[in-house]
């Protein structure tokens, strides 16, 4: 299991703990990561685009002018595409960007994440970190002494003073454990974990167990065998013999 090193708010070290591997070790998956990260960008479209064809405009029906001796191009609509003003062919209409990839692959792809950030250093477990009021600088000063310049900050639930103190700071996000994922921890550079935290990260990611294939012993069980069985086989011949008799009389 990966040890690393646990500080206060300080940077002084205080200890060391110790990873589950199912979670920071992981195989690094970029395809994974894309299916995830591309599916939250496309959730987040609002997909309001909205044209109008050239049934929908609100032009009178009379033809334009006659058809012939004009010297222009015949014309039978003000709705006509070809015209200023008129419809759009094929344009936008709204409809729904999001899809979900399944949860197996959304808790893999988060484990990778994890582990490359583990694997490249970018990983800070700090032991607290609480703030007795509401005050940017205060956070500001704890990501100072921690040397991060870009860091998102995860802790096990909801900590009013430390999610607005960062509310103001572009390069600094509090997230909790269950808003967790792959779009904000490749968006920052840096990974600070509470120690606090590592429980409830643990219970949501659960373990590798939901990407094993089933084994051997998943498998459908071999027939039954045994007098019980032999009975029921031979009852089952007696029966359709006696209904060929019958059939031949």
């Amino acid at each position: 299991m990966p040890l690393v090193d646990v500080v206060n708010i300080e940077n002084e070290k205080v200890g060391q703990i110790e990873l589950p591997e199912d979670i920071f070790e992981v195989e690094i998956k970029p395809h994974l990561v894309h299916e995830v990260v591309t599916a939250q960008l496309h959730s987040r479209r609002a997909g309001t685009a909205c044209t109008k064809t050239r049934g929908e405009l609100a032009y009178s029906n009379k033809k334009p002018y006659r058809q012939k001796k004009t010297g222009r191009a015949r014309a039978g609509s003000r709705r006509s595409p070809l015209w200023r003003g008129g419809g759009t062919i094929f344009g936008p209409k709204p409809r729904d960007f999001s899809w979900r990839p399944p949860s197996r692959i959304r808790k893999q792809a988060l484990r990778v994440v994890l582990s490359a950030k583990l694997k490249s250093q970018e990983l800070v477990v700090v032991d607290a970190f609480a703030l007795e009021a509401i005050k940017t600088k205060s956070f500001k000063e704890v990501m100072e002494k921690l040397s991060l310049k870009k860091a998102v900050v995860v802790t096990p639930a909801q900590d009013r003073h430390l999610e607005l103190s960062c509310r103001n700071l572009t390069n600094f996000k509090v997230l909790r454990v269950d808003g967790l994922n792959c779009y904000d921890l490749l968006k920052y550079d840096q990974l600070v974990l509470l120690k606090a935290s590592l429980p409830a990260l643990g219970t949501r990611l659960e373990t590798a167990s939901d990407m094993r294939l089933p084994g051997p012993e998943a498998q459908a069980p071999a027939p039954e065998t045994g007098p019980e069985t032999d009975q029921k086989t031979d009852s089952v011949a007696y029966s359709a013999t006696d209904e060929a008799t019958r059939l031949d009389k």
